[in-house]
């Protein structure tokens, strides 16, 4: 079951991460409601995570069962290349946390397990510790529970949830919490465990949605929810980085996946759609690529205007996620898919 229209989506959401990492000096926050939603755009990696549960549901829910190094070996090929091609751009222009140590950790995607180390090289590449646990985990899942329509998961799928933001909550007004970057934020924002129940309930909503497949047009709800987003980024101080938001995300996925209305129309146009498969170039390579274009603009030196950099830079990296799409992820995924491992 393809749905086109999601694809999109995560392009949207890797856009908001990208905006979120350039110059606070640039245009959007100038305005204070729409500096809100942007100064917590981060939110957009729980949309991920949240999402990425949903898809492996709807991309499975047909096996009686999930072959365990088929699925890894797949799933290796769909993630890794782009995030090592991120790790050695990066390099390019920054390697002062380089160190062998800390090169093994990053290849093994094993940084975000120890807080202090999750931001060192690349670090949107923070969130592979968190997908490889993910991927780890499904299949083990998927046997024994989603296929044997054992309800007992979602009893704990819900209760896990509901741990998390309560712990979440409470930690990040602890004198526990010392800020930003310290190994406490890390600990909160990056560590794997933190996010489980963002991966569980996008299975839940999975498993909804498939045993509730109902086409109409839900063009005015997916609108309407979308803008609830918006308002609640703007206007409720809570804590959303680590799963909060699946009360309005899920609903979202699921309703945009039954819409056949405009929305959906416009959003499976080819052209966006290619776009959402390259998200995950523009996620993973957004911050190599800034910094790339910064030593070669040298901006700051010459004083050039930020939102003008900020287009140029939006434009390269839209242009080279692409190609790192079209000639590095699909290649080797493709290669990759065919070796025998057996």
């Amino acid at each position: 079951m393809k749905i086109s229209q999601i694809t999109f989506t995560r392009f949207l959401a890797a856009l908001a991460i990208v905006i979120s990492h350039f110059n606070k000096d640039m245009f959007v926050y100038k305005t204070d409601y729409i500096a809100d939603i942007f100064l917590k755009a981060n939110v957009g990696v729980s949309y991920f995570f949240i999402l990425s549960g949903f898809i492996m549901i709807v991309a499975y829910h047909k096996k009686q069962k999930i072959g365990y190094l088929e699925y890894y070996k797949n799933r290796f090929a769909r993630i890794y290349p782009l995030y090592v091609l991120g790790l050695l751009l990066y390099l390019v222009t920054r390697y002062s946390g380089f160190s062998v140590g800390n090169a093994l950790l990053y290849l093994l995607g094993l940084q975000s397990w120890i807080p202090g180390k999750a931001m060192i090289l690349n670090f949107p590449g923070w969130s592979i510790s968190v997908e490889f646990l993910f991927y780890l985990i499904f299949p083990l899942l998927y046997n024994y529970f989603y296929s044997k329509k054992n309800k007992s998961i979602w009893i704990a799928a819900i209760v896990l949830w509901v741990i998390t933001q309560v712990f979440s909550h409470l930690f990040v007004a602890s004198p526990s919490y010392k800020g930003p970057h310290t190994e406490s934020h890390e600990f909160l924002y990056y560590f794997p465990l933190m996010h489980v129940s963002e991966f569980l309930v996008g299975n839940l909503a999975g498993l909804f949605f498939i045993n509730n497949f109902k086409q109409r047009n839900y063009d005015i709800p997916v609108i309407l929810i979308f803008a609830a987003i918006m308002i609640a980024l703007i206007f409720v101080p809570l804590f959303y980085h680590n799963g909060l938001m699946a009360v309005l995300f899920i609903p979202l996925i699921i309703l945009l996946s039954r819409n056949n209305g405009f929305v959906t129309k416009l959003f499976s146009l080819k052209p966006l759609e290619y776009l959402g498969e390259a998200s995950y170039a523009v996620y993973i390579t957004h911050i190599p690529v800034l910094y790339i274009l910064r030593e070669l603009l040298k901006w700051e030196k010459y004083k050039l205007d930020i939102n003008t950099v900020f287009w140029i830079y939006l434009l390269i990296l839209i242009l080279m996620s692409i190609l790192f799409y079209q000639f590095i992820e699909k290649p080797l995924r493709d290669y990759l898919k065919k070796v025998n491992i057996r």
